[in-house]
């Protein structure tokens, strides 16, 4: 789960077993049911380094569409393969699974490693604003069980992957709102909120005097983003210490962001 008491470290999370806490909060505060929690995390590069690209006969993407998209998927087919084969591999190896308990599929731009306690999946995209370049996103989400994360072979097999924790709503929140709770609080005060936000406020980013990690919030998501990719312990360690940091806020809205 992703809860629990202030002083002790956030040990797990679910898709499904979110726990009550931190649902009936957000819902207290103008937020509907979430819809899923995962880890998140990916690198990324120029697309002409893929190993399927060949100068000779093909150019560099110049704008993101179903086309191109579909193009990216051809190239990075070789790459895409060759990490989800060695995910399966170090999956079943470090976790005992047998067969009918793991199974990978590997499709256009997308490989899904499904096993019986979670699932992982990496996908290929074009960069929307840099389309000569691609992202390679790792996702780790419907996690049976917290006591997974407590064992050292779970999280060696996902280390230095993910930098974010991000929770899906199926509502969403007014962005709005978020930004006018932080501006409405005393900024000399300890541990103070800041916000920064764009012109249209489509998003906004909080952060927490003393923590590394922000959160990012587009109205549909929040994304708790980390300072550096770690394994999963290490991500919902950087969790507590920053929902530590939210909870010293007097404001209901603001505390409940994340639990």
């Amino acid at each position: 789960m992703l809860c629990a008491k202030a002083s002790e470290p956030a040990s797990g999370l679910g898709g499904r077993r979110i726990c009550r806490r931190l649902r009936d909060v957000l819902s207290e505060n103008g937020f509907t049911k979430i819809s899923q929690v995962r880890l998140s995390g990916g690198a990324g590069g120029a697309v002409k380094a893929l190993r399927g690209f060949d100068k000779s006969r093909h150019n560099v993407p110049d704008a993101v569409n179903a086309a191109t998209q579909a193009f990216l998927a051809r190239l990075c087919a070789a790459e895409l393969a060759e990490e989800a084969e060695a995910m399966f591999q170090n999956a079943r190896a470090a976790l005992g699974y047998k067969r009918a308990g793991i199974s990978l599929d590997v499709g256009a731009g997308l490989a899904t490693l499904t096993t019986k306690d979670f699932c992982w999946e990496l996908a290929y995209a074009l960069e929307p604003a840099d389309p000569a370049r691609y992202a390679a996103t790792r996702t780790l989400h419907n996690l049976r069980s917290a006591d997974l994360v407590r064992l050292p072979e779970f999280d060696g097999l996902f280390a230095r992957q993910f930098d974010a924790v991000v929770f899906d709503l199926v509502r969403g929140v007014r962005v709005e709102a978020v930004i006018d709770a932080v501006e409405a609080l005393d900024p000399e005060a300890e541990g103070a909120l800041r916000v920064d936000y764009p012109s249209d406020c489509s998003r906004c980013v909080l952060s927490a005097p003393g923590v590394t990690a922000r959160v990012e919030c587009d109205g549909a998501t929040l994304a708790m983003r980390l300072s550096r990719a770690g394994s999963p312990a290490e991500c919902l360690a950087e969790f507590a210490a920053l929902r530590e940091a939210f909870r010293l806020s007097k404001d209901a809205t603001l505390a409940g962001l994340i639990g």
